[in-house]
């Protein structure tokens, strides 16, 4: 069983969805179902369908979800240091080419979010920088082509 990677809030926010999805979502869903079906024939019913349909995507993600939390690895980064970049690395970068500066937190794949500045453990960026170090270069092949990055500082928070 491959085990996942994740810091510590990322699992929390993954058991707060699970709580949420079996205490509050699933009983409004059985609900809703047991009041379409109030309505008479089911076969024309659109609540009674609807309702269905949103049973079984809560179903699935509450499987899901339970597969994730049973294979989290989760790595505490605040006993982390040093100048490598590795996961739980707050890493900024400067674009060779704008000297822009921008700064990811390489996280799990499932508590990435670009715009909040983390970034996926299996990104192709992610996967260039894991074990460079402060001064280093990485080269990244992106959908606009190529672009490379001076590894300015690496942080653990």
């Amino acid at each position: 069983m491959e085990r996942i990677p994740m810091t510590p809030p990322g699992l929390a926010q993954l058991e707060e969805e699970l709580r949420t999805l079996k205490i509050v979502e699933r009983p409004a869903v059985i609900k809703a179902i047991a009041e379409a079906r109030e309505h008479g024939d089911l076969s024309e019913n659109a609540e009674y369908h609807a309702a269905r349909e949103r049973q079984s995507f809560i179903e699935g993600r509450v499987a899901e979800l339970e597969d994730i939390i049973s294979r989290a690895q989760v790595i505490d980064i605040s006993t982390l240091s040093g100048n490598q970049v590795r996961f739980g690395a707050t890493v900024t970068l400067a674009d060779e080419d704008s000297d822009d500066e921008v700064a990811y937190t390489i996280v799990g794949a499932h508590e990435a979010d670009i715009k909040a500045g983390r970034m996926s453990v299996h990104s192709p960026l992610a996967r260039a920088l894991i074990g460079k170090n402060i001064g280093d270069t990485v080269e990244v092949t992106t959908p606009g082509g190529s672009k490379s990055y001076e590894i300015v500082d690496v942080k653990f928070v």
